[in-house]
């Protein structure tokens, strides 16, 4: 079995629409029982939170439900996942200093190398701003779980 675990900083809207994204590709391809996906944030401010209800709502309106509950990533993470997708540079960073020197069984990447090159390299945080930019990160997710399920199928 493979696994992907994706990471933003809290957990609560761009990582658990990564694993809500990611599972709806996984079940489309019928290829369930060969992935494992989880979420996880760098920071511990929403851990056991669903995910933001604009987040959801976003989400529900293209079919996929976010019910995930909000944890933080933790260095036996570098040990359970085959493939860590980081949603920005900042959580990429973050990531690398939590992994450590230590040997590492995950590869560690940013989401936007799974991206057409006409997109950012940073999936932006939404949280801040209006409801457009939750429909953006969707975008950018739903073009990236493809390709991601395929580097899983070739491991």
């Amino acid at each position: 079995m493979s696994s992907v675990l994706f990471v933003c900083l809290g957990n609560i809207c761009r990582s658990p629409a990564g694993q809500g994204v990611m599972l709806s590709v996984i079940e489309q391809a019928g290829v369930s029982d060969k992935i494992q996906v989880d979420s996880a944030g760098t920071g511990a401010w929403h851990v056991g939170n669903l995910p933001d209800s604009r987040m959801r709502g976003a989400a529900e309106a293209r079919g996929i439900i976010l019910d995930s509950r909000a944890r933080q990533a933790k260095a036996s993470d570098f040990q359970n996942f085959d493939l860590i997708v980081a949603m920005d540079q900042s959580n990429y960073d973050n990531l690398k200093k939590l992994q450590g020197p230590k040997k590492s069984n995950a590869h560690l990447c940013l989401l936007g190398e799974f991206l057409d090159p006409q997109n950012p390299p940073d999936v932006p945080d939404p949280y801040y701003g209006d409801g457009s930019g939750f429909d953006q990160v969707l975008d950018m997710i739903e073009q990236a779980c493809p390709k991601i399920l395929q580097t899983l199928l070739e491991k």
